[in-house]
């Protein structure tokens, strides 16, 4: 698929990952529709003025049904049709299993997982209908290896595995291609409030020995964007970590 003046809507993008592969796409001329609970700042949307593409921002809660059609409805009435498709949001509650609620449980799958659902379910009738579109979600290699005090992350991200490889199957047919990328850690905020202790813990687990960084995810968004015979496929970004 041609990237240029394509559509792009990214779930979650007002920062990290999301806002990478957000500039990454516009970069390479695609038409941006930012993505977040609040309301899209001026600042934020000012910083792509740059690629002299188009972009816009779309707030609501991907959890939510009807709020997800609400958003690919409002993008394209402001744009056109959504061509490319990122389920990005996420959140983490980390617990220990024999500690963790019921809450704590259902409201990570309520954003990770049904909500990458719903924003699919909202996208895919008008992407069949022009037989065009490219899905990306986002997972992690946690839910393709599991860790301590994540069963409700690693739950939410294989199930995203699993509705990746499913859809992908149903509308392969129709030109329309859903992937998965499966980041390790990824130097952000989080990381770099850590003590080099912990950072050096946590990159003895990486054969590579490093963390990855934005820009090497949003450079593998745009490749499976891009690609026309890749479908149903999960890639990892860890430096290894879960390699066979």
């Amino acid at each position: 698929m041609e990237i240029t003046n394509k559509n792009v809507f990214i779930s979650g993008s007002t920062r990290g990952i999301g806002l990478a592969i957000a500039h990454h796409f516009a970069a390479n001329g695609a038409n941006i529709i930012l993505n977040g609970r609040s309301e899209i700042a001026a600042d934020l949307l000012a910083s792509f003025d740059q690629y002299g593409v188009k972009v816009t921002g779309v707030s609501g809660d991907v959890s939510d049904f009807d709020d997800a059609k609400r958003m690919i409805d409002e993008a394209t009435t402001t744009l056109g049709s959504v061509d490319i498709l990122i389920n990005n949001a996420g959140i983490t509650a980390d617990k220990l299993m024999l500690k963790m609620t019921a809450d704590d449980f259902e409201k990570v799958l309520k954003i990770n997982l049904t909500g990458a659902f719903n924003m699919t379910q909202a996208v895919l009738k008008p992407m069949t209908k022009a037989r065009q579109g490219a899905i990306i979600n986002m997972t992690s290699v946690v839910g393709l290896m599991g860790n301590i005090g994540q069963a409700n992350y690693a739950a939410s991200k294989a199930g995203l595995i699993g509705l990746t490889k499913s859809v992908a199957r149903e509308v392969a047919g129709r030109n329309i291609r859903v992937n998965a990328i499966a980041p390790g850690f990824i130097e952000s905020d989080m990381t770099d409030v850590l003590s080099d202790k912990v950072k050096d813990t946590m990159k003895a687990q990486i054969p590579m020995k490093r963390f990855g960084n934005t820009d090497e995810i949003a450079t593998t968004a745009l490749f499976l964007a891009s690609q026309e015979y890749i479908t149903g496929q999960t890639i990892a970004i860890d430096g290894g970590m879960s390699m066979q």
